[in-house]
């Protein structure tokens, strides 16, 4: 995901220094010119006219002062830095909806380069109306992730973007100082105690490219999940998603009856004009909502209750994609009393512009989706579902499937590796639940594989199921051995995979657990 960073360098000092100015109105701010924001005794932030005189962030107190005598001191105020940096990230939000805070002077967005022409057009545009805000010094990176973009917004000048091409974020890297991977170690690293870049640099390696070459299992076992973590951003791979803004309070709706109405279709009938001023509010906001959370207050036996579900959209919810989640919900969770109150809360909104449909056209076709709401209206949400692929090892493992509407939750990335995962093609019939079968050797005893992948005898007849008759092996290829969760006892699996092919052209995706053989897949 293309991703944008804004960076104020030295944020909580010029807070601090735009404080000592008012606080001077009228007299010389000169005495706030060298200013420096300490945490706990060490140098936070510093502003330009300190930096010019030797201080730099991370110096203790002494040390900066001894650099510069006239050195203004002042404590850290988090929330006060949070609270001055609101007004930024409002700004920003004016121009690209969904901005990501990640701390005071640093933020992240997504790139709405379909609106502005492009990306770098994007952020000109951006520099322009903060430095209107008076933010003078503040650099743009765009790259593949937060990760990458804000090691280029740190290499950007001032008021000006770098731009790492998509797919790039490895190139970018290779050549920077591993000093770039610091971040703080945590208390049950592998190392604790020792900074990681501190122990590569002792290993004599100097730059990112070096890390990112070491076998990943190797710093695994070396450095645990905390320099597994680094070791992937320094591949250019960004595991960090970026937690957006709780969207502002207004675009909540809550529909309060009075009376409460006990039926469902009175509930949604008299929703309706709500919900759709609800999805007006976020057109004006220049937002679309992909991610709804839907509240239902009833009350039972003269309590309160709550039902909640958080519905998702391929694309975004329409008023009329809102009122049949909210249909469907009370249908599947009865509120089992007079509903008081609907809520609609939107979990994740996204830019109107980076759903702008090109010229020819985006996107499912409105009239499959209206046909296919229709049948969904019939048979329930779950009635209608979309099919997937996600990374995994056996066939059924990389089934995803999701209810029509819903985005489907990847919980296996693909472009992971998958060591014992059968190669293309996939088979074209997964079973759902695999087949007992049998695989013999020439001497009709069942062939069987060793903890080494060794076999005891080359398959020669074999049958696919119970109901299917035996026949000859015309080829196969294997195994392929998995040995899965070895760590944990309960769930432990060692299997092995083969594909056979039978004279009479039928081909199978067929596995051996514990010397029992199963069917689990058929090629067409």
């Amino acid at each position: 995901m293309r991703t944008m960073v804004a960076w104020v360098p030295d944020w909580p000092a010029l807070v601090r220094q735009a404080e000592h100015a008012e606080a001077n109105r009228g007299g010389s701010t000169a005495d706030a010119e060298a200013l420096a924001v300490l945490d706990k005794g060490v140098v936070l932030a510093c502003t330009p006219a300190a930096r010019a005189q030797g201080v730099r962030r991370g110096m203790r107190r002494r040390d900066a002062q001894s650099r510069c005598p006239d050195l203004v001191v002042c404590d850290h105020r988090p929330e006060v830095d949070a609270r001055t940096f609101e007004q930024v990230l409002t700004t920003l939000e004016e121009l690209s909806p969904g901005v990501a805070p990640l701390r005071p002077g640093l933020c992240a967005l997504s790139v709405p380069e379909r609106y502005y022409g492009g990306e770098a057009e994007a952020a000109a545009v951006m520099a322009e109306q903060l430095v209107g805000l008076g933010v003078w010094d503040v650099r743009f990176g765009i790259a593949d992730g937060v990760f990458v973009a804000e090691l280029a917004a740190r290499q950007a000048p001032a008021q000006d973007c770098l731009i790492v091409a998509p797919g790039g974020n490895a190139d970018f890297l290779r050549e920077l100082p591993v000093e770039v991977l610091e971040v703080p170690t945590p208390a049950d690293a592998t190392t604790p105690g020792l900074d990681l870049v501190t122990v590569l640099r002792r290993l004599g390696i100097r730059r990112v490219g070096e890390f990112a070459a070491l076998p990943a299992a190797d710093v695994v076992a070396r450095f645990g999940a905390h320099g597994a973590l680094l070791h992937r951003w320094a591949q250019g791979e960004e595991v960090r998603p970026i937690s957006r803004r709780t969207p502002p309070p207004e675009l909540v709706v809550t529909v309060a009856f009075e009376p409460a109405l006990e039926r469902s279709e009175a509930v949604v009938f008299s929703a309706r004009q709500s919900v759709e001023s609800f999805v007006r509010g976020l057109d004006r906001a220049g937002l679309v909502c992909s991610t709804l959370r839907i509240e239902v207050d009833a009350e039972v036996a003269g309590e309160p209750r709550v039902s909640s579900r958080v519905w998702r959209h391929p694309r975004w919810f329409g008023s009329g994609d809102v009122l049949d989640r909210l249909r469907w919900q009370l249908s599947a969770d009865p509120p089992g009393g007079p509903v008081v109150a609907v809520r609609c809360v939107p979990v994740e909104v996204e830019p109107l512009g980076d759903h702008a449909e090109s010229l020819f056209g985006g996107g499912p076709d409105d009239q499959v989706e209206r046909s296919v709401a229709r049948v969904q209206a019939l048979v329930g949400p779950e009635g209608v579902r979309t099919v997937g692929v996600q990374g995994g090892r056996a066939p059924a493992d990389r089934r995803l499937s999701a209810p029509w509407g819903e985005r489907p939750v990847v919980q296996r990335p693909v472009d992971r590796p998958w060591p014992g995962s059968v190669p293309a093609p996939a088979p074209a019939t997964v079973f759902t639940e695999p087949a007992p079968a049998q695989v013999v050797g020439a001497e009709g005893l069942p062939v069987s594989v060793s903890g080494r992948g060794g076999l005891s005898g080359r398959p020669a007849r074999f049958r696919a199921a119970a109901d299917l008759a035996w026949q000859p092996v015309a080829a196969w290829a294997g195994p392929w051995p998995v040995d899965e969760h070895w760590w944990d006892e309960a769930a432990a699996r060692r299997v092995a995979r083969f594909q056979v092919v039978g004279v009479d052209g039928s081909a199978w995706l067929m596995v051996v657990e514990n010397g029992r053989w199963w069917t689990e897949a058929r090629y067409d």
